[in-house]
């Protein structure tokens, strides 16, 4: 006896069948035209004023975050797709996912970069790493764990194709985000010891450039932290049959990330300057 496929079947998508559509949609639900496009646009935008500033100010160490936007981009089209054409299609779900998934290595990326140029700029002293340690072992890590994802979320689409047990693929995918979530961590500890102890550096950057570089930041480890809860929950269970949830903790916090950084770009706030006893620049030094 079959063993009965349990799953989100959207009466107004028939399943077309054929080799690369599975029995039920994978999202869990039929992906929403109104967030595919507001993704599309909105990361779009970004893409323009990133290349803008990062060919104004040359500073070429953040240009990860404009590669992050196209996958971004890519990622949001192919949920369009997904959206009004085939919601059962097998290769739009694992593009989407691979894109939307590998995206956000790249904005940390640009964090990690971002603080081992503040190392530099306040001095080794204050950092219980070295900078060129912070980046290396933190891309690494971040490698290692997106591949590990995003070949769970290959098997788990293949898995549901085959009308085979999606759970072992899944705790592939599981294993990825909780390595991610545990070094994603271990960075912000680093972070905080280094914001903490460069209050006694003799030069002071922007403290609003270090406030929207915080929220930045954890506004990418939220969105990492949702992906594992969502993981380890199960799949076709609630955090991954609602699009709600995906539009507020993967969607939302990853548009905060990339504006907040249109705004803050280091090109024009990431540049120190003497501090003069207990007063701090507040304002942004010379941008070019």
């Amino acid at each position: 006896m079959s063993r009965p496929y349990e799953g989100y079947v959207d009466p107004d998508f028939p399943n077309p069948g054929g080799p690369n559509s599975a029995r039920i949609i994978i999202y869990g639900y039929t992906p929403a035209l109104a967030l595919g496009v507001l993704g599309v646009v909105l990361f779009f935008v970004a893409l323009v004023a990133h290349c803008y500033l990062l060919f104004r100010h040359r500073t070429w160490y953040f240009s990860t975050v404009a590669v992050g936007t196209v996958m971004e981009i890519i990622g949001y089209v192919f949920r369009l797709l997904s959206s009004q054409q085939n919601p059962y299609s097998v290769p739009w779900f694992v593009a989407q996912y691979f894109c939307i998934v590998v995206a956000p290595v790249s904005f940390s990326a640009a964090i990690y970069t971002v603080v081992s140029v503040l190392v530099n700029t306040y001095g080794r002293q204050y950092s219980p790493m070295p900078p060129k340690a912070i980046l290396g072992i933190f891309i690494t890590c971040d490698v290692v764990a997106t591949i590990v994802q995003v070949a769970g979320a290959a098997l788990v689409g293949t898995a549901y194709s085959n009308q085979d047990d999606p759970s072992t693929p899944n705790n592939i995918l599981l294993a990825g985000l909780a390595f991610q979530v545990f070094s994603f961590f271990v960075f912000l500890v680093i972070l905080a010891w280094t914001l903490w102890k460069a209050r006694q550096s003799s030069v002071s950057v922007a403290r609003s450039f270090l406030v929207a570089l915080v929220i930045a930041t954890l506004a990418v480890y939220l969105r990492t932290c949702f992906r594992l809860a969502e993981t380890a929950e199960g799949l076709m269970q609630t955090l991954s049959t609602h699009e709600v949830f995906f539009g507020c903790l993967e969607f939302a916090p990853i548009v905060v990330a990339v504006y907040l950084f249109t705004w803050w770009h280091p090109g024009p706030w990431l540049s120190a300057t003497p501090n003069s006893g207990s007063k701090r620049h507040e304002g942004a030094a010379t941008a070019s």
